[in-house]
């Protein structure tokens, strides 16, 4: 990373009391450093330390590091927003609780992992990120930047839905399916994940392509290069209601003529990693690996 960090912001999850004493103490510590703490609005509320506060979409481009306290949803949140700054700026992701795929770093690793980023010799990680066009007939498109994944889904009271699926303009299959995902590397240990698709290393150019619940067992998950374009498209039927949601932060219902367009996107998101833990060790951790020979040991 180049360049001093004198600004840092600060976002919490809405309404976690449990960090009001850890948002009191960052700041101290940010301060005795001559560093400037930045609370986002609301977690500014949580503590009694808050000086300058910003809103989640400001705060981003008015600093040189973003501390997140809480869950991998907390930090998928400011992800897109940290992104699109365009300054190259990092997420310090810090999990209250069990250890998130995102939020990697315990409370007990935050300091020894800022002293790092002060002093310039902090390990990172570049994840890749994907773009999303809904094209709506005689409406205007919607489009968005995601992290983990773009899910196309059926409402709840929905009955199965048809998605018919190209890639770089070659048809693929037509899905019968509660949904499907198109997930990043990132986003695999996800939805995705949930749904039986694999797991791939955050480096990975790579994209996977999901169904949720398929009518047909052979329907099985697809991994494609993230350079290619992927279509979904909705076949239209009656009492069909779907959905479309970007990283499960915002969505909105599709209708049957609606096109929608993944492709790579040109922002990526660096991600400050945890001083002495790989990717391995989180997956270790958080899927119980190894755990019964562990105990015979």
């Amino acid at each position: 990373m180049s360049g001093e960090i004198i600004r840092v912001g600060i976002v919490a999850k809405s309404g976690l009391l449990a960090a009001a004493d850890h948002l009191d103490q960052l700041a101290s510590w940010l301060r005795a450093r001559n560093i400037e703490p930045i609370f986002d609005t609301d977690t500014g509320k949580l503590t009694k330390a808050a000086g300058e506060t910003r809103s989640r979409n400001e705060l981003p481009s008015n600093v040189d590091l973003v501390v997140v306290m809480g869950g991998d949803g907390t930090l998928l949140g400011m992800a897109t927003r940290t992104a699109l700054a365009g300054r190259d700026t990092p997420i310090l992701g810090v999990n209250f609780g069990s250890l998130g795929f995102l939020t990697e770093i315990t409370l007990a690793e935050l300091y020894p992992t800022l002293e790092g980023v002060l002093a310039d010799t902090y390990q990172y990680e570049e994840r890749r990120m994907l773009h999303a066009v809904v094209r709506r007939h005689g409406r205007p498109d919607k489009a968005g930047d995601v992290l983990n994944d773009v899910v196309v889904t059926k409402a709840a009271l929905s009955r199965i839905i048809e998605l018919d699926v190209t890639i770089d303009g070659i048809f693929v299959s037509a899905f019968r399916a509660d949904g499907l995902i198109i997930s990043s590397p990132t986003g695999s240990t996800a939805y995705n994940l949930a749904a039986g698709g694999p797991i791939l290393h955050p480096s990975l150019p790579a994209v996977v392509v999901t169904p949720i619940c398929p009518h047909m067992l052979t329907n099985r998950p697809l991994a494609v290069s993230d350079e290619a374009t992927i279509e979904v498209c909705l076949r239209p039927a009656r009492d069909v209601e779907a959905h479309v949601t970007f990283d499960g932060q915002r969505g909105f219902p599709l209708s049957g003529t609606d096109t929608v367009t993944v492709t790579r996107s040109p922002l990526s998101l660096r991600l400050v990693k945890a001083p002495a833990r790989d990717f391995f060790a989180v997956l270790r951790t958080k899927l119980k690996w190894g755990e019964s020979t562990a105990q015979r040991r």
